[in-house]
């Protein structure tokens, strides 16, 4: 009784100490990567698998370092940032952020309205709207303990993408030589940009940080001094946290670049222009449960994604000039923070009607966010090493070889795509 009594104390504070980590994990399937898994499955097949394993270690060590920054400093990652380099500098990388995310905004809400026209029959247009509306009026109105939670319930919507290549019935012998013997097409080095781009996204580096500060926020430390430093067992519940939800990111990648291998890409479909498309075309050759676990999931990650998008740039600019900011305060008491997100939505909701091809918004965004992610990982370095800034406890060396090999692969990739 007493070890039952223990496993179930444990188990529960583990679930509670899930939160920022899961959120962000899950976050990073959103519409965009879903796009991405799912052309990189349809153009070839297999061969891409193995980035699933990849990817794992290398978006948990950012994000954990993203965390830590987060905990032991007290505050964002660009108030981080703006303590080691020029603020003209760091403008410019907060404006392209807005732009970057905004993009992948208007892609996700194109993709969530692509997949519930299929579900309902009504207009697509009439979903971007309702979508930002719902959103926008989520985002200001629940505080953040109350939106945690729910962000937190909707990552289970992941796991219809896991159920959707079970029922496809993949030859495992196959898969598993894919998954361990990696290769690259000669034509895939923008998938692979754009794979690392989806899986090591620049939002997700500024939500992590800004929510392990709402984390602390939440628990009665409200000013900066109360906020910095963190203690060997809150990092390792956060190492846990980060590890769950980066890892349930990558499984859920890899089955949906198994889902459409299987069947877009076996059967010739290699090209679909719109979310809805590519849920439609899985219909022949995987059942209409396939199709219907596809869509919901597109719904639903968006919905969990969309206002990380939208906030990481808000929480990245309030920190740089200064305004008031946390999902926590009331509209009036950070209008240019809230102002930022409802922008974001305003222009995700433009780009619909002005008719952007969603896959190719969706999957070009992911490209973008990993030729931007190798600049951004080094100002992450130079802080998460740096002695004063994190008050004594800098990230430990092998987080630090990792992330950086991460930032070398992500140049690398870069590079690729334009000469090889």
């Amino acid at each position: 009784m007493q070890r039952t009594q223990r496993t179930q104390r444990t188990l529960r504070r583990v679930w509670n100490a899930l939160g920022p980590g899961v959120i962000a994990g899950a976050a990073d399937d959103d519409p965009s990567g879903i796009a991405t898994y799912s052309v990189a499955g349809a153009r070839f097949g297999t061969a891409l698998l193995w980035t699933a394993l990849v990817t794992w270690p290398l978006m948990a060590a950012v994000q954990a370092m993203c965390a830590r920054i987060g905990m032991v400093t007290g505050e964002g990652l660009m108030a981080a940032l703006a303590e080691k380099f020029p603020r003209p500098v760091l403008g410019v990388a907060c404006f392209a952020l807005f732009a970057a995310n905004t993009l992948n905004v208007g892609a996700d809400l194109a993709g969530m309205a692509d997949a519930a026209e299929l579900l309902s029959g009504v207009s697509s247009h009439v979903w971007v709207v309702a979508f930002a509306l719902g959103i926008g009026w989520a985002t200001v109105r629940l505080r953040y303990a109350t939106a945690a939670r729910v962000l937190k319930w909707l990552a289970l919507v992941l796991f219809a993408y896991v159920v959707a290549a079970f029922q496809v019935g993949p030859p495992w012998g196959a898969v598993l030589r894919a998954t361990l013997v990696p290769r690259v097409p000669t034509s895939a080095w923008a998938t692979l940009v754009a794979i690392l781009g989806t899986t090591i996204s620049p939002y997700l580096f500024f939500w992590q940080a800004a929510e392990e500060v709402e984390e602390e926020k939440s628990m009665g430390r409200v000013t900066l001094v109360a906020r910095r430093g963190a203690t060997a067992a809150e990092l390792r519940l956060r190492g846990v946290d980060v590890g769950v939800g980066t890892l349930a990111s990558n499984v859920v990648m890899f089955f949906i670049i198994l889902t459409t291998a299987l069947t877009l890409h076996a059967h010739g479909v290699e090209r679909v222009e719109t979310s809805r498309a590519i849920a439609e075309a899985l219909r022949p050759f995987a059942g209409r449960l396939a199709t219907l676990l596809y869509t919901v999931g597109l719904v639903g990650t968006g919905a969990l994604a969309i206002p990380t998008l939208a906030g990481s740039a808000a929480y990245a600019m309030a920190e740089l000039f200064g305004w008031r900011e946390g999902i926590d305060e009331r509209f009036r008491g950070a209008p240019a923070f809230y102002a930022v997100i409802l922008a974001s939505l305003a222009f995700g909701v433009g780009m619909d009607f002005a008719n952007v091809n969603a896959v190719a918004a969706l999957f070009w965004t992911a490209v973008l966010n990993g030729l931007l992610a190798p600049f951004l990982l080094l100002g992450i370095l130079a802080v998460a090493s740096d002695w004063r800034l994190m008050q004594d406890q800098p990230s430990p060396a092998l987080p630090r070889v990792v992330v950086t090999l991460t930032m070398v692969a992500m140049f690398v990739a870069g590079v690729a795509m334009f000469f090889v």
